[in-house]
């Protein structure tokens, strides 16, 4: 496999972290879960920048969303696979 486009550190997480800049919308991703190098492959529906994360699947609004198996925030909007996952759509635990 060629270098990932996105990190998922475990498998239960409903979010995956974009490790390459310039993510489009309608785009082709190949993720890399962590716990069993596992390949995983996505559609974007959004431009997302590095760092940012990546829906794995539908979120709803109200769902926690979760990275590294924790719960780092909820959905205050649904989230589509694919779909870009930040402030417009999260509210952190940590705020």
């Amino acid at each position: 496999m060629s270098a990932p486009d996105f990190l998922v550190h475990d498998s239960t997480d409903t979010v995956g972290v974009i490790v390459v800049e310039g993510i489009e919308a309608g785009q082709e991703l190949t993720g890399l879960l962590m716990t069993n190098d596992e390949t995983i492959k996505i559609t974007s529906l959004d431009p997302i920048p590095l760092g940012h994360k990546i829906a794995l699947c539908d979120i709803k609004s109200g769902d926690m969303i979760i990275k590294y198996d924790n719960h780092i925030g909820k959905a205050v909007a649904d989230i589509a696979k694919g779909g870009h996952a930040h402030t417009q759509n999260v509210k952190t635990n940590r705020w």
